[in-house]
């Protein structure tokens, strides 16, 4: 069922619901120009939806070859469809989680990551604006290697981002949200309080909650941190310039030497 839904459509879909709660429910923070940074941000989306057209057909070969040939973890347990989806999306999301993680700490990776944590006026729209060599080449290579190592299969990895895109139009959307999810549902899954904090400016928060699902990993492997939402400066200093906001520049970034700013920079400024 999830194999023949147009992921696309899902993200239209998702886009207008909480873009248009954007304009209707009171918001942490406002900025002008609300139209134009949607229309930028979505440029990086059709872009990379068109170049994602081969690669997606070659990653779904790739993985569909692994299962064919019991290739992983999840070959050696027999075990109902429905746990085994529920572990699959589990470890498509743990396996994210470390590429993620990486993306901050491997300054090649970090050139095209920051591209996302450029964007100094976090809404829904900030969902779009990712690097599409770093999706397809790194997220998209990690789903492989995900099947490789835990031989989980297509559905899975179908229902992980229809989960996923859900996610994370919930995390960054310009939206009140209140503090109990947080200490609900935020033991276990990642809220948008949560996920904003790994927005902040600061390197030593923007290091910190690198999950998009679960937050268990984080909490697990020592790199949850919180900060009350009224006090975070969304972006990255370096990008705060508004030539520096543009789809133009934004794209061809990862190619330029920028100095990152590190924390103890920021308590001069």
């Amino acid at each position: 069922m999830l194999l023949n839904i147009n992921s696309n459509y899902i993200i239209i879909g998702l886009i207008v619901v909480f873009f248009t709660l954007e304009q209707i429910l009171s918001t942490p923070f406002q900025f002008k120009k609300r139209s134009l940074h949607l229309a930028q941000n979505a440029l990086f989306q059709l872009i990379f939806v068109i170049c994602n057209i081969f690669f997606a057909t070659f990653q779904v070969y790739c993985i569909d070859w692994l299962n064919d040939n019991h290739v992983g973890l999840l070959y050696l347990f027999q075990m109902p469809i429905w746990t085994k989806l529920i572990i699959g999306v589990a470890f498509y999301d743990i396996t994210a989680y470390w590429i993620h993680r990486s993306a901050h700490n491997v300054p090649l990776l970090w050139r095209l990551h920051r591209v996302h944590h450029s964007d100094t006026a976090l809404d829904s729209s900030t969902f779009f604006r990712s690097h599409p060599v770093e999706l397809i080449f790194v997220f998209g290579v990690g789903n492989i290697i995900t099947a490789l190592l835990f031989g989980t299969d297509v559905l899975s990895m179908a229902l992980y981002y229809f989960i996923l895109n859900i996610f994370l139009f919930f995390e960054h959307s310009n939206i009140h949200y209140p503090l109990w999810l947080d200490k609900t549902m935020g033991w276990i899954f990642v809220t948008p309080n949560q996920h904003k904090v790994h927005h902040e400016q600061d390197q030593f928060y923007t290091d910190s909650n690198f999950a998009d699902i679960f937050i268990l990993w984080d909490r697990i492997f020592g790199t949850y941190k919180y900060k009350l939402l009224k006090n975070i400066r969304y972006g990255l200093v370096e990008f705060d310039d508004e030539r520096k906001q543009t789809f133009s520049y934004l794209i061809k970034s990862p190619f330029i030497t920028i100095r990152r700013v590190q924390s103890d920079e920021l308590k001069d400024r």
